[in-house]
């Protein structure tokens, strides 16, 4: 039961802290390009970044929950046993073919499940197996969008994903292990030239370099997500490269970005700032805010209203405060 409520908590991470492409009704617009009006520049840039980022969360979330459940982890567990830690995500069959070397198969088959649809295919190889598991310190998984694809059902805009990414377990170690007192599970996330295409079938190149620390206190689920990624004097970002109007930008993690489940899974800490250099375009996330725009001391009574957003251009600076719910 208690790594059920692990995982549930994981999947509340990736999903209720994604504040733009998955999210449920706001009382607020919370779409970037809803917010930031300006002559010329919709915010796109920065809400792009932050949808895909969210996106990306929650693929290496589902990875997680299969891996597990697989002799893969080095449970000793076989194919059939997947869903012996958690039930198998939403929409997602696995090929489990050819396990023995070290490879998997996510496919979505296209149901819709909390405003999303996904199709394409995730394929995963544990690299070193079968001398080195998942469970081990150091261990990598090669992650290979194969057109994986998530479109919001409400309104179709969607996110296409065609590239390479690795998983690292830094820790070493499983859900499973934190659920048995483990004191932290970190990994990384790491990749160059990752192709996302949107609706408009125009395409931004990523580079997602993220690490994730969790921890399970008291059965407090809480996550720390940090920016490993350098471009030029910037460092800490969580991703860079061109949007999808061919010009560069920046995502620095400025705070490392917290998520607990003494909130729901809502983000109770943390900064971004993403930058169009071309455009002298300056965006900035907060999380964790009152209706005032002011960070919050988060207690089991005391959850943050929402998050605020600034954004420069041209030198003038403007500003929103958007509720969680």
């Amino acid at each position: 039961m208690k790594t059920k409520t692990l995982l549930l908590g994981i999947s509340l991470f990736t999903l209720g802290s994604g504040l733009v492409f998955t999210a449920c009704k706001k009382k607020e617009p919370t779409k970037v390009e809803d917010v930031v009006t300006t002559p010329d520049e919709s915010g796109q840039s920065g809400s792009d970044s932050r949808d895909t980022q969210s996106e990306n969360d929650a693929a290496v979330n589902d990875i997680n929950n299969v891996v597990v459940g697989t002799k893969l982890s080095g449970r000793g567990a076989d194919a059939a046993g997947i869903n012996g830690i958690s039930a198998t995500p939403c929409g997602l069959t696995i090929d489990s073919t050819n396990i023995l070397t070290g490879t998997i198969l996510l496919n979505y088959n296209g149901t819709t499940c909390l405003n999303r649809t996904r199709t394409g295919s995730i394929k995963l190889s544990l690299q070193g197996f079968p001398n080195i598991k998942w469970k081990s310190t150091g261990a990598v998984i090669k992650i290979e969008y194969l057109n994986y694809k998530i479109a919001r059902a409400s309104d179709q805009k969607s996110i296409l994903l065609n590239g390479i990414q690795y998983l690292t377990n830094m820790s070493g170690g499983t859900w499973i292990n934190l659920v048995l007192g483990t004191p932290s599970l970190v990994t990384t996330v790491t990749g160059t030239n990752l192709n996302v295409t949107f609706e408009d079938n125009k395409t931004a190149v990523y580079n997602i370099n993220r690490k994730m620390t969790y921890t399970y206190p008291g059965t407090i689920l809480t996550c720390k997500a940090e920016g490993l990624g350098t471009n030029g004097t910037i460092n800490n970002l969580e991703n860079f490269g061109t949007t999808r109007n061919n010009e560069p930008f920046t995502s620095e993690v400025t705070t490392p970005i917290i998520w607990n489940t003494t909130c729901g899974g809502a983000v109770i800490q943390g900064a971004v700032n993403v930058k169009v250099a071309a455009k002298g375009f300056d965006l900035k996330f907060t999380y964790g805010v009152d209706p005032s725009g002011n960070p919050v001391t988060v207690t089991a009574n005391n959850c943050p209203y929402g998050w605020k957003l600034e954004w420069t251009l041209a030198g003038k600076t403007n500003s929103k405060v958007i509720g969680y719910n």
